[in-house]
């Protein structure tokens, strides 16, 4: 009678159970970690060959990263991480010679050195005169 009881009461605990992930435990909170030099496009359509040290260092501040092996290299990096929604990095290289501004790479370009954006801009200006 005392094993049938439990059998009975341990057989409706694993049905209950089977129930549990419809029940909504409360999470924690994950915080925005920003880390490094924050660079927006606005800054880099700003820097331009031939500016001294200082101007960039006015416009994107000064580096976080600094190569110890070549002076002559600005590395910028920042980047943005919410844990398990949303993970963003951009990283820009300046290229200094002769104390100028050389020449930069790095994941964002200067807007009047993209071609596909100029294209766009050309191509909806000519729906919008067709369509008139």
């Amino acid at each position: 009678m005392l094993v049938k009881a439990l059998s009975t009461t341990l057989i409706a605990m694993m049905l209950v159970g089977c129930s549990l992930p419809n029940i909504q435990l409360p999470r924690l909170y994950k915080v925005t970690v920003q880390q490094g030099n924050v660079i927006t496009q606005e800054m880099v359509n700003q820097l331009k060959p031939g500016m001294t040290r200082s101007q960039v260092a006015f416009i994107m501040g000064e580096p976080v990263l600094r190569n110890t092996f070549n002076e002559n290299r600005w590395d910028y990096v920042y980047s943005v991480v919410l844990p398990g929604y949303f993970n963003q990095e951009t990283r820009m290289s300046l290229f200094f010679e002769d104390d100028v501004l050389g020449y930069f790479t790095g994941d964002l370009v200067p807007e009047s050195a993209n071609p596909a954006t100029e294209n766009e801009t050309e191509s909806e200006t000519d729906t919008e005169e067709e369509t008139s």
